[in-house]
């Protein structure tokens, strides 16, 4: 332990503080079948990369029942945006861009995530000025909007109504968004199946809040096989995103880009959609063939890390709601800890003056015994969770009590075995060697059958509880550890001391106090006759 450098156990969100976030799968339209566990084991993958890929490298991410995820995010630096990444858990899609306009007022602080280029990376990177600038027919408002409902990205006419009266529709619904305010935001392009148009919402340059009409997705986002943010040090594009499709998603954007690539600004450009959306609309000047491509602007690293996580891991193969949001401040994590370890040491007080009380001098073996496994547990817990991720949380703190007096059950066996053999008249080193076979058997059953009880447990639950039945089954082991490499052994060697091999009255062990029967005696069998010879 002091080696490694790991001198203390790594605390979990209930202890060290943090945010735990609790998150329901949803099914979308037609798809209730897609809520089963392959999906679910796919989506904790999917969400532990992406808030581990801020750096919050303590995360928790797993299941819990059939339908929920639940995410730990310790108290830390990145936790806030990690929160705002895992919640947002809708899937990712590359839609074209149709028309989109400025809505709202300017910030005072804007945005320098917008204004993007995406370029071939085998052709090199051209440093961006902005995008091309529109004519003056395309400028207007209405003919955009009218002519990009003409095109090939018109959505499916639903049976119920023409494909004349959707475009209206959608028309009619980009003509009044009204990106500046946070309610139809929160609205804008949510729910709408890929296959569909749909308006959404995004930053600009100038960190206006910009409405788009977007055509129906072209790219997933499981085509992107990787996306890494990295600094241009040779050219002057500064902070980059490189983007590498799978052989699928590669044929995919080549299309797409070549079909872009030939039209006038603002119909150059494809949006990136994250939970319906925009959070990148870059615009193409050729087609991008080669299967991997960057997108370059006005990055800073942050924002270009913001964006090559949601790339990496931001599509989900369900669609999650936020059920609750629980914050655990680091000071009542401390006083969780302090009330934990005052009750493990009233426990563990109650234990000794019992058997203080009851042992008299076999206390000092037991309490001996209690500290080595005491100390075995802590360095434990403080490899295990560099090595495995292990958090100490409260339920593994109730744990460590609980094995207090299963392991204190495993000391009390092996003295009453001793006690039962003195009581039949033996002294006590025959009497070591004679009932220790006898407690080991018992104590090998007793903890086989605490160890089977805590791996059912850590089985069948999840979340916190397994941290209890993970500290209860470790500490049965460490049990089995103690009584048979230091308590017997110890045990063994006191027996020749006069102390306890004499039966003092304080040794525990007084022939006269438990009872003994008179000492039992060697006897000899009679001889048989010996038969003579008469001459």
């Amino acid at each position: 332990m002091f080696v490694s450098g790991n001198t203390s156990p790594r605390l979990g969100i209930d202890l060290a503080g943090g945010t735990s976030i609790t998150l329901r799968a949803v099914p979308e339209r037609g798809q209730e079948s897609a809520i089963n566990k392959a999906n679910m084991d796919t989506a904790v993958s999917i969400m532990e990369r992406r808030v581990n890929g801020l750096g919050v490298s303590e995360a928790e991410v797993q299941t819990q029942g059939n339908d929920n995820i639940i995410v730990n995010i310790p108290k830390g630096t990145n936790s806030k945006q990690a929160r705002e990444q895992v919640g947002t858990t809708a899937k990712l899609y590359f839609r074209p861009v149709l028309a989109t306009d400025v809505t709202g007022a300017a910030p005072a602080n804007p945005s320098p995530s917008a204004s993007h280029e995406v370029t071939d990376r085998s052709t090199g990177t051209a440093t961006p000025s902005g995008p091309p600038t529109p004519s003056a027919a395309e400028t207007q408002q209405g003919r955009a909007v009218t002519d990009a409902l003409k095109t090939d990205a018109t959505p499916s006419p639903s049976p119920s109504s023409g494909s004349g009266d959707a475009s209206s529709k959608l028309q009619a619904q980009y003509a009044s968004l009204d990106c500046g305010k946070q309610s139809v935001r929160a609205t804008a392009g949510k729910g709408v199946l890929p296959t569909e148009a749909t308006v959404a919402c995004g930053r600009n340059a100038q960190g206006q809040w910009q409405k788009y009409l977007l055509g129906p997705a072209v790219v997933d986002g499981t085509d992107v096989d990787k996306a890494q943010a990295v600094f241009d040090a040779q050219g002057a594009s500064g902070w980059i995103v490189q983007l590498d499709f799978t052989s699928q998603g590669g044929k995919k954007f080549a299309d797409i880009t070549g079909k872009l690539a030939q039209k006038q600004a603002p119909q150059n450009q494809f949006a990136i959609v994250l939970d319906g959306d925009v959070v990148s609309d870059p615009y193409v000047r050729s087609a991008i063939t080669g299967g991997n491509a960057e997108i370059s602007g006005s990055f800073d690293q942050q924002s270009a890390q913001s964006l090559a996580n949601m790339l990496s891991y931001g599509s989900l193969p369900l669609t999650f709601k936020e059920d609750s949001v629980t914050t655990v401040t680091a000071a009542l994590g401390g006083e969780q800890l302090q009330a934990g370890l005052i009750a493990g040491a009233i426990g563990l007080a109650l234990v000794v003056i019992y058997l203080v009380v009851y042992y008299r001098g076999l206390a000092a073996i037991a309490v001996a015994s209690l500290m080595v496994s005491a100390m075995l547990t802590y360095a434990l817990m403080s490899l295990l969770g560099p090595a495995i991720g292990f958090a100490l949380n409260l339920p593994a703190v109730c744990g460590a009590i609980v094995a207090i007096g299963i392991t204190a059950d495993s000391f009390i066996v092996f003295f009453e075995r001793m006690r039962d053999e003195i009581r039949e008249g033996r002294s006590l080193r025959p009497a070591v060697a004679r009932g220790w076979p006898r407690a080991r058997r018992t104590v090998l059953v007793s903890d086989f059958v605490s160890f089977l009880a805590a791996a059912v447990l850590f089985v069948v639950t999840v979340g916190k509880v397994q941290g209890f039945a993970f500290t209860l089954g470790l500490t049965t082991l460490l049990d089995v550890v103690v009584i048979f490499l230091f308590t017997m052994p110890l045990m063994t060697i006191l027996a020749r001391r006069k102390f306890f091999a004499g039966g003092h009255g304080w040794s525990g062990l007084d022939p006269k106090r438990l009872g003994a029967k008179p000492p039992l005696r060697r006897t000899r069998r009679p001889s048989a006759p010996v038969e003579t010879k008469e001459a």
